[in-house]
C-alpha cells in the first residue's frame, strides 16, 4: 500500500541503491503537517545527535527516518507504532521525505536494529551533558515514578503507586528535571531500591559528572564556604538528616526537602505574611524560619501557616538562598508531578516497547520474601491481639448484667456467662502471643536480605529488556522538550498561556499542509493551512518568522526549510 518507489526499494533490497532516498515531491492538503514546524525544535534539541555513537543503516530507510518518524508518533499522540496502522501511510510518508512511513513489522525491526547495539545510555548521557551544559541550572527536582507492569513474563517486585494508592508489579525509574520542569536524564532502579539509595549510588555520581562547574562557581565556592555546589530538591521519600550532612561535608550538595516527624507547633504571631512567585502567578503565603538541629547536623527549617492552622515545614542546608525562594522551589515541585502526568497522558510514558526479559545480577541483595511474608504474618498477628486486648480490657470494665435473668431462678447465671468471655478472650490472647513469639523466633533465623541468586528460581527477580524502554523516553524528553520551547515562544502572545499554549501546540501540529520543493533555490517551501482564530494565526506566523530565521536543512537533503502560512488573494489585491 502507497509504495510508489518499487523500482528503489527492489534496487535498494540488492544493494544497489546509488542516492539518499530522501526525495520530497509536491504535495497538497497533507494531513497533520503542522507537526514539521517543530523538526528545527527536535534537531536544536539533539535528536539527530545518536550518529557519534551508531553506524548509518544501509537500506531504504535510515535510522535518521525511523527517529524523525518516532518523534512525529510522539507529537501527533500516535502512542504505539501499532497505532500508525490506522494513519494513511502515504501521507504521513510525505512527511518524512519517503512513499510512505514503514510498516509496524519493519519499525519494529527497525528498533531492534538501533537498540541492539546497546549505546542508548551512552546516547542520553551525551544529551543530558548537552542540556545541562546550555542551561547550566543550580536547582535539580528528583522525584521516582513506577511503571506499572501487567504482564506475566517477568517477576518484579512490587512498588507503592501512589496515582493507584496499590501496590503492584513494576520498574521504578528516578528522574532528574530542572525547576520549569525540562527533563535531563532517567536512571532505572534494578529492583525495589529506595531513593535514599539511589542517590547515593547513583543519581549523585552521575550529576558530579555532568554538572559544569565554571570559573564564576568555583569563585564563589573559594569565597564562600555556604556556596553549594548545587542543590537537589525533593520529596519526603528521601528525608534522612545524616545523609543530608554527608552531601555537604562530601560534595557540598545542598538539599530542599519537607521534615518528617514535626510534633513541636511555632507561634502562629511569629508568621509574617510575604509574597510567593509560584508557576500560577504570585500568591501570598504565611512564613517562618528557625535554625535547627537534626541528628548532630545544623539546618535551616521554613514553615508556612494554613488557613487551618496547619503548618507545613521544610528543612534546607542552603545557607544562601531566601526564605521565599525556599518555599517557592519546594512548593514548585509539583512541576515534576506535572511533568509526569502530562508524559503519562499524552506520550504514552509507561508503555512497554518490547517485551523481552533479562536476568538480573545474582550478587545484587534484595529483601529476603521469606523474611517479608513472616513479618508480615507477625504485624497481621499483633494488630488482631491488639483487636482482642482491647475487647478484654472493655469488658473487664464492665458488670455482669443480672437484669437479663430476673426471671430466672439461677441468678448467677449471667455473671457465670460473663466470667466465660473473660477466660475466653484471655486464652485466645495468649495463644496468639505464642504465636507471635515462635514466628519471632523464626524471624531470627532467617537472613533480612540475600543476593537474587539464592532465591527460588520461580520466584525469582527479573527485569525488562531496558534498551528499547531506554530509546524511546529519549525520543519522548526530545519532543517534550521541542513541544515546550515552542510553547513558551507562544506564551506571551496569550492572556491564559498556562492554559492555551499546550492544546495550541497540538492545534499546530495537526495543520494541513502543502509541501513545494524548489531544488532550484535549493529550498523546501511548506504552506501551512490556517488557523482557527486571528490571535493564533498572528502568533503562528512570529513564531514562522523565527523558524525561517534558522535556515534549517531537512537531514538527508540539501533544502531549507521555509514555512509560510496559506493566504488568499481576493480581487483588490489585498492578501487575507
Amino acid at each position: 500500500m502507497a509504495a510508489t518507489r518499487v523500482e528503489e526499494r527492489v534496487s535498494c533490497a540488492f544493494g544497489l541503491l546509488p542516492f539518499n532516498p530522501v526525495r520530497f515531491e509536491c504535495c497538497h492538503s497533507i494531513p497533520n503537517g503542522g507537526v514539521l514546524l517543530l523538526l528545527p525544535f527536535l534537531l536544536e534539541c539533539g535528536l539527530l545527535s545518536y550518529r557519534k555513537y551508531y553506524d548509518s543503516r544501509h537500506g531504504y530507510y535510515t535510522f535518521d527516518s525511523l527517529l524523525i518518524t518516532l518523534s512525529f508518533f510522539s507529537l501527533l499522540r500516535i502512542k504505539a507504532v501499532e497505532q500508525s496502522k490506522l494513519h494513511n501511510p502515504g501521507e504521513m510518508g510525505r512527511l518524512i521525505g519517503y512513499d510512505r512511513i514503514p510498516e509496524v513489522k519493519k519499525l519494529r525491526g527497525m528498533i531492534h536494529e538501533l537498540t541492539f547495539a546497546g549505546h542508548c545510555e551512552d546516547w542520553g548521557k551525551s544529551l543530558a551533558t548537552k542540556w545541562i551544559n546550555e542551561e547550566e541550572p543550580e536547582l535539580y527536582y528528583v522525584d521516582g515514578h513506577v511503571q506499572v507492569y501487567h504482564g506475566s513474563l517477568a517477576e518484579l517486585g512490587k512498588k507503592h503507586v501512589s496515582r493507584q494508592r496499590l501496590c503492584l508489579p513494576g520498574m521504578t525509574e528516578f528522574w532528574v528535571n530542572a525547576a520549569e520542569g525540562f527533563p535531563f536524564f532517567f536512571i532505572t532502579a534494578q529492583v525495589n531500591e529506595k531513593m535514599i539509595e539511589m542517590l547515593e549510588d547513583a543519581i549523585i555520581p552521575r550529576l558530579l559528572e555532568l554538572h559544569p562547574v565554571n570559573e564564576n562557581r568555583q569563585r564563589m565556592m573559594d569565597t564562600n564556604p555556604d556556596c553549594p555546589l548545587f542543590t537537589l530538591v525533593f520529596d519526603r521519600e528521601a528525608y534522612s538528616p545524616a545523609l543530608f550532612g554527608r552531601l555537604w561535608k562530601k560534595h557540598r550538595i545542598a538539599v530542599i526537602t519537607y521534615r518528617k516527624h514535626v510534633k513541636d507547633v511555632w507561634d502562629e504571631s511569629d508568621f509574617e505574611a510575604v509574597n510567593v512567585n509560584v508557576r500560577l502567578g504570585e500568591t501570598v503565603m504565611e512564613l517562618h524560619e528557625k535554625e535547627i538541629t537534626l541528628e548532630g547536623h545544623s539546618m535551616r527549617e521554613i514553615r508556612r501557616l494554613t488557613v487551618g492552622g496547619h503548618q507545613t515545614s521544610i528543612i534546607t542546608t542552603n545557607r544562601l538562598l531566601s526564605m521565599v525562594l525556599i518555599a517557592c522551589y519546594m512548593f514548585g515541585r509539583w512541576v515534576q508531578e506535572n511533568f509526569f502526568r502530562y508524559m503519562s497522558q499524552e506520550y504514552a510514558f509507561d508503555k512497554i516497547i518490547q517485551y523481552a526479559v533479562d536476568e538480573l545480577d545474582k550478587t545484587i541483595m534484595v529483601v529476603n520474601r521469606e523474611y517479608s511474608n513472616i513479618q508480615y504474618t507477625i504485624k497481621k498477628s499483633r494488630e488482631k491481639l491488639s483487636r482482642l486486648k482491647a475487647g478484654l480490657y472493655e469488658l473487664q470494665q464492665s458488670e455482669p448484667n443480672e437484669k437479663e435473668d430476673e426471671k430466672s431462678k439461677d441468678s448467677y447465671k449471667s455473671e457465670g456467662r460473663w466470667f466465660k468471655k473473660i477466660l475466653e478472650l484471655t486464652e485466645k490472647t495468649k495463644q496468639i502471643e505464642q504465636h507471635i513469639n515462635r514466628l519471632i523466633a523464626r524471624r531470627k533465623t532467617i537472613k533480612y536480605k540475600i543476593p537474587v541468586g539464592e532465591m527460588p528460581e520461580s520466584t525469582r527477580y527479573t527485569k525488562l529488556h531496558q534498551e528499547s524502554k531506554y530509546l524511546m523516553n529519549i525520543i519522548k524528553m526530545i519532543c517534550y522538550r521541542a513541544e515546550t520551547v515552542l510553547a513558551n515562544k507562544l506564551a506571551p502572545h496569550f492572556r491564559r498561556s498556562e492554559d492555551e499554549i499546550r492544546a495550541l501546540v497540538k492545534a499546530i501540529t495537526n495543520l494541513s499542509i502543502d509541501i513545494m520543493p524548489d531544488h532550484e533555490n535549493k529550498q523546501l517551501n511548506i504552506m501551512l493551512y490556517p488557523m482557527a482564530n486571528q490571535r493564533s494565526q498572528m502568533a503562528l506566523s512570529k513564531i514562522i518568522e523565527e523558524v525561517n530565521a534558522t535556515q534549517t536543512l531537512y537531514p538527508g537533503t540539501n533544502l531549507m526549510l521555509k514555512f509560510k502560512i496559506t493566504t488568499i488573494t481576493i480581487a483588490s489585491g489585498q492578501e487575507v
